[in-house]
């Protein structure tokens, strides 16, 4: 793997873990009910956006524009791959050995909203019910959910990346 790759995945993957670390430690710190805000939600992915753009740019810039699809792939993803590690880590610690009652507000608090948005929506009460009931019965900050989370959070940012990397791939010249 070319060092600059290297470097730059590894450098921008900690700081995209800091940043979910630092996001998730304020809203904690502030208030749990930030936890179920969807304005937080947006912004944490314009920053990811941003900062997964800059680091394709400081990437490319830094090979001297040589940067063909794989190795746009294979910086963003090595990036990708750590940030998500460092926030599922920082979440397993947090919600499993610091404060494991906290995850129990968080729920409520989750089922609350959900059951105000349903109802905004006019769903049946059966559906309603089944909602709360199947929302109970789950722990989203298990560490066996946290760890599902963050391969669905690869994949799913695997495909983003890969839409990135074509973007951002140095465009082939054909010679005659």
């Amino acid at each position: 793997m070319n060092e600059i790759i290297k470097k730059n995945g590894l450098m921008f993957g900690t700081v995209i873990g800091l940043i979910s670390v630092l996001t998730t430690a304020l809203i904690y710190s502030i208030d749990l009910k930030l936890f179920t805000s969807w304005w937080i939600g947006v912004l944490n992915i314009l920053i990811y956006i941003s900062i997964s753009i800059y680091l394709l740019v400081k990437t490319k810039k830094d090979l001297n524009g040589v940067f063909p699809f794989k190795s746009a792939f294979t910086t963003y993803f090595l990036a990708t791959v750590i940030g998500i590690l460092i926030s599922t880590t920082f979440n397993i610690v947090l919600f499993n050995v610091i404060d494991p009652g906290a995850k129990d507000t968080i729920k409520e608090l989750t089922i609350k909203f959900a059951v105000e948005m349903m109802q905004k929506f006019n769903t049946p009460a059966a559906a309603v019910n089944q909602a709360i009931k199947d929302m109970q019965a789950s722990d989203q900050f298990a560490i066996d959910q946290l760890l599902k989370g963050a391969i669905y959070s690869i994949l799913f940012s695997s495909v983003f990346g890969l839409l990135l990397a074509a973007i951002f791939k140095s465009k082939t010249v054909e010679k005659f």
